[in-house]
């Protein structure tokens, strides 16, 4: 059994020009660190909301685990694949009675295990039950499984997700915040062994507006009316982190954050 146990996590993919970000950019993420785990937020990949069972099944070609969150819901065609398919997650914290599964243990060729939990954060969102609470039962439920458990704090607050992430510290291997689409810089290893970056970022059109096409963004703040808003083909990027993890104790040895990008200006 190998020592290490690396974890490529990419940001939320918006749209098609996610997928074709996914597909110019992972290839070389792969070659370049070997992951033994790919694991991306798909809750914008079907036209910038949610996901569909055909967009999944391609996706999962490229990834072992798609995380999620509130907009997952938008598709009525994502409720039935989410019971389905084991390796598409919902946040944890949503009411019980909605379809789907909130974690998922990854069994990787070499015999190691790894697990994936998918929690949502409160602040300026859904009023739903507390993801710090929540951690609590999950968190000891899968480490009955394997010590290595990644976590996606899909939150708006920066505050929330650092909370959270000095509130696991030592009890999970990393967590890892999506939902507002722009890659922070603070990656770092927290005191007692849990790597962590407040946002991952995205994959999709990088001279945008968090991934939509910044003319819709513009016009929805200059008028404050409702704008349908639709995924941004400018400048194709991706964004993500590579963590290593000490497959004995679950704790992370290290974390690099990685942003690849075109500025083409195909708009």
């Amino acid at each position: 059994m190998p020592a290490r146990f690396g974890v490529l996590f990419l940001g939320d993919i918006v749209g098609r020009p996610g997928r074709r970000a996914m597909d110019k950019f992972l290839p070389a993420l792969v070659k370049k660190y070997s992951p033994a785990m790919v694991v991306a937020n798909g809750e914008n990949a079907a036209g910038g909301s949610s996901v569909t069972e055909e967009i999944g099944t391609d996706l999962f070609l490229r990834v072992d685990v798609l995380t999620s969150g509130n907009h997952i819901w938008d598709k009525k065609d994502a409720l039935p694949y989410l019971d389905r398919e084991p390796r598409l997650l919902r946040p944890a914290n949503y009411p019980s009675v909605n379809p789907g599964r909130f974690s998922y243990v990854f069994h990787a060729a070499d015999g190691v295990k790894a697990a994936v939990l998918n929690l949502q954060g409160r602040v300026f969102m859904e009023p739903l039950d507390c993801p710090f609470r929540r951690a609590d039962a999950e968190v000891a439920a899968l480490a009955a499984e394997t010590p290595i458990i990644i976590v996606d704090f899909h939150a708006e607050a920066t505050s929330e997700k650092q909370a959270l992430g000095w509130y696991l510290d030592g009890r999970v291997s990393a967590v890892i915040g999506t939902h507002t689409h722009v890659p922070t810089a603070d990656e770092r290893i927290l005191p007692k062994g849990t790597a962590y970056i407040t946002d991952a970022g995205m994959a999709g059109g990088r001279n945008a507006v968090i991934g939509m096409a910044r003319e819709q963004a513009l016009q929805r703040f200059l008028t404050s009316r409702p704008q349908r808003f639709e995924p941004s083909r400018d400048g194709l990027f991706l964004s993500g982190v590579f963590i290593e993890v000490d497959v004995k104790t679950g704790k992370a040895l290290s974390i690099e954050r990685e942003v690849l990008a075109e500025d083409d200006h195909e708009e």
